[in-house]
Protein backbone atom coordinates (compact mmCIF):
# COMPACT_ATOMS: atom_id res chain seq x y z
CA UNK A 1 0.00 0.00 0.00
CA UNK A 2 1.40 3.35 -0.98
CA UNK A 3 0.02 6.49 1.26
CA UNK A 4 0.58 10.46 -0.69
CA UNK A 5 0.79 12.52 2.64
CA UNK A 6 1.92 15.71 3.97
CA UNK A 7 3.80 15.44 7.38
CA UNK A 8 2.32 18.82 8.73
CA UNK A 9 -1.00 17.07 8.15
CA UNK A 10 -3.46 16.15 11.22
CA UNK A 11 -5.02 13.57 9.25
CA UNK A 12 -2.12 12.35 7.61
CA UNK A 13 -1.18 11.58 11.08
CA UNK A 14 -4.16 10.11 11.76
CA UNK A 15 -3.34 7.24 9.13
CA UNK A 16 -0.26 6.76 9.82
CA UNK A 17 -0.84 6.44 13.69
CA UNK A 18 -3.26 3.99 12.34
CA UNK A 19 -1.13 2.04 10.27
CA UNK A 20 1.81 1.72 13.31
CA UNK A 21 -0.55 0.31 15.76
CA UNK A 22 -1.98 -2.29 13.50
CA UNK A 23 1.49 -3.35 12.27
CA UNK A 24 1.05 -2.39 8.57
CA UNK A 25 3.86 -1.23 6.35
CA UNK A 26 2.89 1.99 4.14
CA UNK A 27 4.81 3.14 1.20
CA UNK A 28 5.00 6.46 1.63
CA UNK A 29 5.72 9.54 -0.88
CA UNK A 30 5.70 13.30 -0.01
CA UNK A 31 3.10 15.64 -1.92
CA UNK A 32 4.74 19.34 -1.46
CA UNK A 33 1.20 20.76 -0.64
CA UNK A 34 2.93 24.31 -0.37
CA UNK A 35 4.51 24.09 -3.90
CA UNK A 36 0.72 23.07 -5.44
CA UNK A 37 1.89 19.78 -6.09
CA UNK A 38 -1.62 18.71 -4.98
CA UNK A 39 -2.87 20.34 -7.93
CA UNK A 40 -0.80 18.58 -10.20
CA UNK A 41 -2.75 16.43 -13.35
CA UNK A 42 -1.31 13.49 -12.11
CA UNK A 43 -1.91 14.00 -8.90
CA UNK A 44 -5.37 15.05 -9.20
CA UNK A 45 -5.99 11.52 -10.97
CA UNK A 46 -5.37 9.69 -7.69
CA UNK A 47 -7.54 12.56 -5.36
CA UNK A 48 -9.41 15.04 -7.48
CA UNK A 49 -9.70 16.94 -4.42
CA UNK A 50 -6.16 17.49 -4.61
CA UNK A 51 -5.70 16.34 -0.92
CA UNK A 52 -3.60 14.29 1.52
CA UNK A 53 -3.86 11.53 2.83
CA UNK A 54 -4.70 9.33 -0.47
CA UNK A 55 -4.29 5.81 -0.24
CA UNK A 56 -3.71 3.35 -3.34
CA UNK A 57 -3.50 -0.47 -2.85
CA UNK A 58 -3.00 -1.98 -5.80
CA UNK A 59 -5.87 -0.62 -8.22
CA UNK A 60 -7.83 0.90 -5.08
CA UNK A 61 -7.60 3.95 -4.61
CA UNK A 62 -9.14 5.56 -1.58
CA UNK A 63 -9.39 9.18 -0.04
CA UNK A 64 -10.55 10.86 3.50
CA UNK A 65 -8.46 9.86 6.41
CA UNK A 66 -11.41 7.70 8.23
CA UNK A 67 -12.14 5.90 5.21
CA UNK A 68 -8.24 4.66 5.08
CA UNK A 69 -8.40 4.19 8.71
CA UNK A 70 -11.44 2.09 8.70
CA UNK A 71 -10.34 0.02 5.14
CA UNK A 72 -6.87 -0.60 7.24
CA UNK A 73 -8.54 -2.00 10.35
CA UNK A 74 -10.61 -4.02 8.23
CA UNK A 75 -7.85 -5.85 6.15
CA UNK A 76 -5.75 -6.51 9.38
CA UNK A 77 -6.54 -9.56 11.26
CA UNK A 78 -8.74 -9.17 14.41
CA UNK A 79 -8.19 -5.36 14.80
CA UNK A 80 -8.84 -4.54 18.17
CA UNK A 81 -9.01 -0.90 17.04
CA UNK A 82 -12.32 -2.41 14.99
CA UNK A 83 -14.33 -4.56 17.39
CA UNK A 84 -16.36 -6.98 15.64
CA UNK A 85 -19.59 -6.54 17.17
CA UNK A 86 -22.44 -3.81 15.12
CA UNK A 87 -22.74 -1.39 18.05
CA UNK A 88 -19.24 -0.52 18.84
CA UNK A 89 -18.70 -0.23 14.92
CA UNK A 90 -21.87 2.06 14.92
CA UNK A 91 -20.11 4.30 17.75
CA UNK A 92 -16.78 4.25 16.00
CA UNK A 93 -18.63 5.55 13.08
CA UNK A 94 -20.64 7.93 14.52
CA UNK A 95 -18.09 9.83 16.48
CA UNK A 96 -15.39 10.06 12.47
CA UNK A 97 -18.59 11.46 11.19
CA UNK A 98 -18.72 14.21 14.74
CA UNK A 99 -15.04 14.48 13.90
CA UNK A 100 -15.65 15.56 10.10
CA UNK A 101 -18.27 17.68 10.26
CA UNK A 102 -17.95 19.80 13.50
CA UNK A 103 -14.72 19.06 15.84
CA UNK A 104 -12.43 19.36 12.87
CA UNK A 105 -13.91 22.25 11.11
CA UNK A 106 -13.78 23.86 14.13
CA UNK A 107 -10.62 23.55 15.27
CA UNK A 108 -9.23 24.14 11.42
CA UNK A 109 -10.00 28.10 11.88
CA UNK A 110 -7.45 28.57 14.95
CA UNK A 111 -5.04 26.08 12.75
CA UNK A 112 -5.01 28.63 9.69
CA UNK A 113 -5.00 31.99 11.94
CA UNK A 114 -3.24 31.24 13.88
CA UNK A 115 -0.57 28.61 12.70
CA UNK A 116 -0.89 29.08 8.65
CA UNK A 117 -1.21 32.66 8.37
CA UNK A 118 1.54 33.50 9.78
CA UNK A 119 4.22 30.62 8.23
CA UNK A 120 2.37 32.03 4.17
CA UNK A 121 3.08 35.54 5.14
CA UNK A 122 -0.62 36.21 4.84
CA UNK A 123 -0.75 38.43 8.04
CA UNK A 124 -2.11 38.38 11.57
CA UNK A 125 -4.77 36.44 12.96
CA UNK A 126 -8.27 37.86 12.25
CA UNK A 127 -9.61 38.31 15.81
CA UNK A 128 -12.81 38.81 14.30
CA UNK A 129 -12.92 34.87 12.47
CA UNK A 130 -11.11 33.58 16.05
CA UNK A 131 -14.55 35.39 18.21
CA UNK A 132 -16.57 33.31 16.15
CA UNK A 133 -14.18 30.16 15.60
CA UNK A 134 -14.68 30.28 19.73
CA UNK A 135 -18.33 29.72 19.66
CA UNK A 136 -18.75 26.44 17.79
CA UNK A 137 -14.99 25.21 19.24
CA UNK A 138 -17.04 25.55 22.96
CA UNK A 139 -20.05 24.15 21.30
CA UNK A 140 -18.44 20.74 20.37
CA UNK A 141 -15.48 20.54 23.18
CA UNK A 142 -18.60 20.67 25.92
CA UNK A 143 -19.73 17.46 23.96
CA UNK A 144 -16.08 15.89 23.92
CA UNK A 145 -15.53 17.00 27.52
CA UNK A 146 -18.70 15.66 28.95
CA UNK A 147 -18.73 12.17 27.50
CA UNK A 148 -14.90 11.82 28.73
CA UNK A 149 -15.87 12.79 32.09
CA UNK A 150 -17.11 9.12 32.49
CA UNK A 151 -15.73 7.23 29.58
CA UNK A 152 -11.86 6.36 29.83
CA UNK A 153 -12.21 6.15 25.81
CA UNK A 154 -14.48 7.22 23.52
CA UNK A 155 -15.73 3.98 22.44
CA UNK A 156 -15.74 1.20 25.32
CA UNK A 157 -12.94 0.54 27.76
CA UNK A 158 -10.31 0.70 25.21
CA UNK A 159 -8.35 2.79 22.21
CA UNK A 160 -10.08 2.23 19.26
CA UNK A 161 -10.22 4.24 15.85
CA UNK A 162 -12.54 6.74 17.44
CA UNK A 163 -10.41 7.97 19.35
CA UNK A 164 -7.29 7.76 16.71
CA UNK A 165 -10.15 9.87 14.44
CA UNK A 166 -11.13 12.15 16.95
CA UNK A 167 -7.21 13.59 18.37
CA UNK A 168 -4.96 13.68 15.80
CA UNK A 169 -6.25 17.77 15.58
CA UNK A 170 -5.38 18.57 18.71
CA UNK A 171 -1.59 18.18 17.66
CA UNK A 172 -2.20 22.08 16.75
CA UNK A 173 -3.98 22.93 20.46
CA UNK A 174 -0.82 24.77 21.41
CA UNK A 175 0.17 26.47 17.80
CA UNK A 176 -3.24 26.87 17.48
CA UNK A 177 -4.28 28.37 20.71
CA UNK A 178 -7.36 25.73 20.92
CA UNK A 179 -9.37 27.22 23.61
CA UNK A 180 -8.49 24.16 25.88
CA UNK A 181 -8.95 25.82 29.50
CA UNK A 182 -11.88 24.49 31.36
CA UNK A 183 -11.79 21.20 29.69
CA UNK A 184 -10.13 18.67 31.72
CA UNK A 185 -11.00 15.39 30.69
CA UNK A 186 -10.45 16.12 26.84
CA UNK A 187 -6.89 17.00 28.07
CA UNK A 188 -6.26 14.19 30.47
CA UNK A 189 -7.58 11.94 27.42
CA UNK A 190 -5.05 13.82 24.79
CA UNK A 191 -2.52 12.79 27.57
CA UNK A 192 -3.13 9.33 26.86
CA UNK A 193 -2.91 9.64 23.38
CA UNK A 194 0.57 11.47 23.78
CA UNK A 195 1.79 8.10 25.65
CA UNK A 196 1.47 5.89 22.54
CA UNK A 197 4.92 5.10 20.90
CA UNK A 198 2.98 5.81 17.56
CA UNK A 199 1.83 9.09 18.48
CA UNK A 200 6.35 10.09 19.14
CA UNK A 201 6.55 8.22 16.01
CA UNK A 202 4.21 10.10 13.27
CA UNK A 203 5.39 13.75 14.84
CA UNK A 204 6.32 15.61 11.87
CA UNK A 205 10.28 16.89 11.77
CA UNK A 206 11.09 20.01 13.16
CA UNK A 207 11.27 22.88 11.23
Amino acid sequence: MKLYYHPASPFVRKVLIVASLLGIELETQKVELFAGQGQSPEFLRLNPQGKVPTLVDGDFLLWESNAIVQYLAAVAPASPLLPADARSRADILRWQFWETSNWAPACAVYIYENVLKPMLGKGAADQDELRKADEKFHRFAKVLDGHLADHPWLVGDALSLADLSVAPILMYAEPGKYPLAGYPHILAWFGKIQQLPAWAATAPPAA
